[in-house]
């Protein structure tokens, strides 16, 4: 039985952010099975810093960092034909390291995490390849290219066609390929016509994310509504927007204290100007989101675009929270009605009204919330189904896995 290469976008670590979430706890998984090998990139110089954390679970690592400017991966992109997603990602360095790795190493499987990293896999390799999409990307930038004008538009509508052309292209040569969530999948499958194509699902770790352990006090005054994410990712952005500029007066109207926190790192000035608004506080990067979920009267995800599984739904469940989330960043997450949904504004502010106009009734909610995660979402859980689809212990046929992976 050979070891595991995994090829990441992002270091897997720490654990704080979407990507990283699901890197790491994968990772952290398949460690268990066998030996990992890890390639990865580094867009944060505190991520270069990285590597030692992994050595618990992983073999040879080696961290890259990402120089390439925009300006020069869109020019990349242009002359080549190619989406502009895996010209920024090319890397001279990270060619040579899985080369290297792959000549070193008996590998027996290639674990692609982000279709980004696809384009280092060999043209006709011998290992067993998993190609780990998340999200449809091309998907994404299709519904951005829709909303937007001039050479923006052009560009978004441009990087859809390419990325959906060379995401089909993936999964044709891939031994099996994943999605975050089934109905992900199933749109991929009809836009593609692909096969083998699978939905291994986020987790959640209840231990951590835990309402009843010590956190820092924060201090709010009235009702506090949260919101976490990363605050330079275009949906959080308009997500916030959003809520600050169309529902939140709606809210302040019957909830004159209530104020509004976005807890995330790396906000944009657009996001930064928000705290301009009455009643919203903007963070920044905090050490810990636990403490404001924790403080949290009620906690939103008011997406007009989501793909997959929103961790931070997840973790405000968890932590026994009354959740209000948008239709799209309720969509591939199985509540059973344990969170408040929406779709208009007058939706989202009346769900919002009602839950701080009834904390009794909002506790029952984020009760029955973390009971559902604890009770579904476990990592271990969600990652067995990986056991067949990398041939792992007494694993099935990945063929036979689709359904329960479904």
């Amino acid at each position: 039985m050979g070891d595991i290469l995994f090829l990441a976008h992002r270091v897997p670590y720490p654990p704080d952010r979407g990507d990283k979430i699901r890197a790491f706890n994968i990772l952290n998984y398949l460690a268990g099975k066998k030996r990992v090998h890890l390639i990865a990139f580094a867009d944060d110089p505190a991520d270069l810093k990285r590597k030692g954390a992994l050595a618990a679970i992983t073999g040879n690592r080696q961290i890259v960092w990402r120089s390439k400017s925009q300006a020069v991966a869109g020019v990349q992109a242009l002359a080549s034909h190619r989406p502009l997603s895996l010209t920024a990602f090319d890397n001279g360095e990270v060619r040579q390291a899985v080369d290297t790795m792959l000549a070193r190493h008996a590998i027996d499987t290639i674990y692609v995490f982000s279709s980004q990293m696809a384009q280092y896999v060999p043209v006709r390799p011998r290992q067993r390849v998993v190609m780990d999409f998340v999200d449809m990307d091309s998907a994404k930038f299709a519904t951005y290219g829709q909303h937007s004008s001039g050479l923006n538009g052009w560009m978004l509508r441009r990087e859809a066609r390419l990325l959906g052309q060379y995401e089909r292209s993936v999964a044709a040569r891939v031994d099996a390929s994943l999605f975050v969530s089934e109905a992900e999948a199933a749109l991929f499958r009809e836009r593609t016509g692909a096969d083998r194509v699978f939905s291994v699902e986020n987790g959640i770790d209840t231990g951590a994310f835990d309402p009843g352990a010590q956190f820092r006090r924060i201090d709010t005054m009235g009702e506090l509504i949260v919101f976490t994410g990363q605050m330079d990712y275009r949906p959080n952005i308009e997500g916030v927007t959003w809520f600050v500029e169309t529902i939140l007066p709606h809210i302040r109207v019957r909830h004159p204290d209530a104020r509004f926190a976005i807890v995330g790192r790396k906000p944009t000035e657009a996001v930064q100007a928000l705290a301009r608004h009455p009643g919203v506080t903007v963070t920044g990067e905090v050490p810990d989101v636990r403490p404001w979920l924790q403080a949290a009267s009620v906690v939103v995800a008011p997406l007009k675009l989501a793909r997959g599984v929103q961790n931070k739904v997840l973790e405000a469940m968890a932590m026994a929270r009354p959740v209000v989330a948008s239709a799209a960043a309720a969509t591939g997450i199985d509540h059973g009605g344990t969170i408040e949904v929406g779709e208009s504004v007058g939706e989202i502010s009346e769900a919002i009204n009602r839950l701080l106009a009834d904390p009794v009734r909002a506790a029952q909610l984020g009760a029955a919330a973390r009971k559902r995660v604890i009770d579904h979402y476990s990592w271990n859980a969600k990652l067995s189904v990986l056991d067949g689809i990398l041939g792992l212990g007494r694993g099935r046929d990945p063929q036979a896995r689709r359904t329960a992976a479904a």
